[in-house]
């Protein structure tokens, strides 16, 4: 009987800090970071997933993988494959382990690395790739699958199984569109708060010639500089292109509806993580404070408790799921089913290493088998380091176009793992010879 022999855990590391690439106005000079953790079977199967950092700190994250790894050894490999909802609450309910959380921070990412591994793993086993072995797993199986711990208030399984239920008329017919259409995408490019305002405005003009109707400025910066760079993007990309903004929990819950007011003349579309992910009542008040101006948040968002009541508070406009901050697939499907519960529609974050080739996978999900909505939804897109990946994220024309290959979109390039596993990589040890030489 085939099981788990071994987890292979690795610290990979890019120097996107030298060209400010993800610079914001609190992570203003972040190393896109991977703890990027491999599955082994006996039979040989593997299956693969990671976690997003900003580089210091990764290697804590690669410890606790490694730590919580140890419970996965020696399990059977089918019990815990067809039992994805039982794999998962033996990781996150940890009797020892979840002290460290509970269901937050470095231990619960590191339970989601996991989780997303075991799925890529089951994917990969059944030749599909992750959107469309959701899309086409039984309903009674996904229930079973969401830990309703600390939601039932919001969502029951019962309630779960409706949206699921309800989901599955026409799915098919919406997969087909998805083959043949993608999915739209949105792009924060040309936005990173370290770009000087030549590049700001070339790359903005850039990404509407390449079909994006909608790109994110990150703000935060002086108010008027924050005028003078979204000025500058309106300028350059007209009216009807919308310009969403993200503040990356910057400001109090005053200053943040003083500041997106004083940005209002050019018509933001979103003012995204405007306070602390973890203010309900903040956020609640700032979208009371400058509507019609949006409200979206959900990268930092710890897990579903905290979306649950974002939800019943009506304290957002759009939710943002990662595919790496929570604990996992099944974390992340409690997610969708709360935001259909309390009809808001998800825009996923996907600014880091892998965010993009993993997190494509649920809003093509949501839309074949959840919501069934595609309008006013997008999927974050930025254009680095896809090229370390064996299935990179293909965009064209604006929109993300559906996965093919198996599995969840986590694998990297033996090469790529090679040459930026930190320190002693070749690419890291060729940027030490360097700066010794200078």
């Amino acid at each position: 009987m085939s099981h788990i022999t071994s987890v292979d855990v690795r610290d990979i590391r890019f120097p996107t800090s030298l060209h400010l690439d993800g610079s914001d106005a609190v992570n203003v000079d972040p190393d896109y970071s991977a703890a990027y953790v491999t599955l082994h079977t006996s039979d040989g199967e593997e299956g693969t997933g990671l976690v997003f950092t900003c580089g210091r700190g990764n290697e804590v994250v690669v410890a606790a993988l490694r730590s919580y790894g140890a419970l996965l050894v020696g399990r059977p490999t089918d019990a815990l494959l067809y039992d994805l909802g039982e794999a998962s609450r033996r990781l996150v309910h940890d009797s020892q382990l979840r002290w460290l959380g509970p269901e937050k921070g470095v231990s619960h990412m590191a339970c989601g690395g996991l989780v997303n591994a075991l799925w890529d793993l089951r994917a990969r086993r059944e030749g599909l790739p992750l959107w469309l072995l959701l899309s086409r797993m039984g309903v009674d199986e996904l229930v079973d699958v969401v830990d309703y711990t600390h939601i039932r208030d919001a969502l029951s399984p019962d309630q779960a199984r409706d949206i699921l239920v309800e989901g599955r008329r026409g799915s098919e017919e919406r997969i087909d569109h998805l083959h043949r259409e993608g999915y739209p995408a949105y792009t924060t490019s040309p936005g990173w708060l370290g770009y000087d305002d030549a590049k700001l405005v070339r790359l903005s003009r850039q990404a509407v010639a390449d079909g994006f109707t909608l790109i994110k400025l990150k703000v935060g910066g002086a108010p008027e500089e924050d005028r003078r760079r979204l000025r500058l993007a309106r300028e350059a990309v007209g009216p009807d292109v919308r310009i969403a903004i993200d503040a990356n929990q910057r400001w109090e819950v005053s200053e943040a509806v003083e500041r997106v007011n004083l940005l209002a003349e050019f018509s933001p579309w979103w003012i995204e993580e405007p306070t602390s992910t973890d203010d309900i009542l903040g956020h609640a008040s700032i979208r009371a404070g400058i509507a019609p101006v949006r409200v979206a948040t959900g990268e930092a968002v710890a897990n579903r408790i905290v979306f649950k009541q974002l939800l019943q508070a009506g304290a957002i406009d759009v939710m943002q799921i990662d595919s790496t901050r929570v604990a996992g697939v099944n974390e992340n499907l409690a997610n969708l089913l709360l935001a259909a519960r309390f009809e808001v529609p998800v825009c996923p974050h996907a600014g880091g290493v892998g965010l993009c080739e993993l997190v494509q996978h649920f809003s093509f999900f949501d839309h074949a088998a959840i919501s069934g909505r595609i309008e006013d939804r997008a999927i974050e897109y930025v254009d680095h380091l896809h090229e370390h990946f064996t299935a990179p994220v293909r965009v064209e024309s604006g929109r993300y176009l559906a996965p093919t290959e198996p599995g969840n979109g986590a694998r990297m390039k033996e090469d790529s793992l090679t040459a930026w596993e930190y320190p002693d990589g070749a690419g890291w040890r060729g940027l030490a010879t360097a700066e010794a030489r200078r």
